[in-house]
């Protein structure tokens, strides 16, 4: 076995031959390719030198590495997303979602947004102490906190390391607000917080559903959830109190769109009274990553997706333009989401928005503070 190196190419597309990764090495996963990220100089690609070696390589196994973090609450001034600060308990997700908009963070590392992004997480092991002194500072102004905006904060590993349920402890002891958006039947292991948070206005829970399709969701979203048990979790943490709503996120032309009303349908069943749609995004690395994917496992729609998708972003894989960037533009965004709108309306969904209360909160005491008399 040899690793040929070669000039990254400047191109916005690869060959999809380079960088690839043997599918039994890759079971459960749905990156094709582990290529270098932007930032690189040379993209590595491992080469049979003619001795079978490659073969020998065993499959790609799941790797966390803890780090610490100086500080957990990120801020944005986006002007097109409906809050402006979010925890990240990981970075990467082991979910595997081809489409993820989070993957180009990780050529940050150094590391592949593709198969690099599913198999080498990193855990904020202190995330709920560094949280604590956040919000003991005498500057904090509470607002929502959104988590799994970028990586699912219940992805497997969180089994494990139980950082998000020692955030949620934080929250709760101070009556922070937060939402948090998930692909996995795990969130109901903290339902007893949920819950006791929901009493008090301070949560609400949103799962993403892109499909029905049990084989679809296998190939694109390979660790996460089932869309069954997503359903049912929608159904038990509203049963339990727990404002909820259905993310149809995200939406695939010619791929996943006409399912658009029966995942609403089936959300407003299971008693969830929000929903939200968003275009499918494909930023930086994951215009080659899911053009791949889509080869390899939709071979016969390919070309439709694609140009359907270029339809919808003004003769582009993707616009990050803001305000356009989550529904695109275009007749054909727009019928997306003109049926999104009959769909809630006829469901009674989106009748009123789930406001979480800020005037509970009590800040952490910091170290060495005298504790309040009253």
């Amino acid at each position: 076995m040899s690793v040929a190196l070669r000039k990254a190419p400047d191109s916005e597309s690869f060959p999809l031959e380079a960088g690839g990764v043997a599918a039994d090495r890759r079971h459960g996963r749905a990156a094709q390719t582990n290529r270098s990220g932007r930032f690189e100089p040379l993209s590595y690609e491992l080469v049979d030198d003619g001795w079978d070696t490659l073969a020998e390589l065993d499959a790609l196994a799941t790797e966390v590495q803890e780090v610490p973090a100086r500080r957990i609450i990120t801020r944005n001034e986006s002007p097109d997303i409906g809050f402006d600060r979010s925890i990240n308990p990981y970075r990467g997700c082991e979910h595997g979602c081809v489409y993820c908009f989070a993957r180009p963070t990780h050529a940050f590392l150094g590391l592949s947004p593709g198969l690099d992004f599913e198999t080498k997480l990193f855990a904020k092991t202190n995330a709920a102490q560094a949280l604590e002194r956040e919000l003991a500072e005498p500057n904090y102004r509470v607002r929502m906190i959104a988590i799994g905006t970028n990586t699912d904060p219940y992805q497997p590993i969180e089994r494990r390391y139980r950082i998000m349920r020692r955030i949620l402890e934080v929250l709760s002891a101070t009556n922070h607000p937060v939402g948090i958006v998930t692909k996995s039947a795990l969130v109901l292991r903290d339902l007893d917080i949920l819950q006791s948070m929901a009493k008090r206005g301070l949560v609400k829970v949103a799962l993403s559903v892109t499909t029905l399709d049990r084989r679809l969701a296998r190939a694109m979203e390979p660790r996460a959830s089932t869309p069954d048990k997503r359903l049912e979790t929608l159904e038990r943490l509203s049963a339990a109190g727990v404002p909820t709503s259905v993310m149809v996120a995200p939406v695939i032309p010619a791929l996943t769109d006409a399912e658009m009303e029966r995942i609403l349908e089936r959300a407003a069943a299971a008693g969830v009274k929000e929903a939200g749609y968003v275009l499918l995004r494909l930023p930086l690395e994951i215009g080659d990553l899911f053009t791949e994917w889509l080869r390899a496992n939709c071979p016969d729609r390919a070309n439709r997706v694609l140009s359907l998708m270029r339809q919808t972003r003004g003769g582009k894989l993707y616009d990050a333009k803001w305000g356009e960037r989550m529904e695109g533009n275009g007749p054909y965004a727009w019928m997306i989401g003109r049926r999104f709108e009959m769909a809630a309306e006829r469901l009674g969904l989106n009748k009123r928005s789930t406001e979480l209360r800020t005037d509970l909160f009590v800040p952490s005491a910091r170290p060495g503070q005298q504790l309040r008399l009253l």
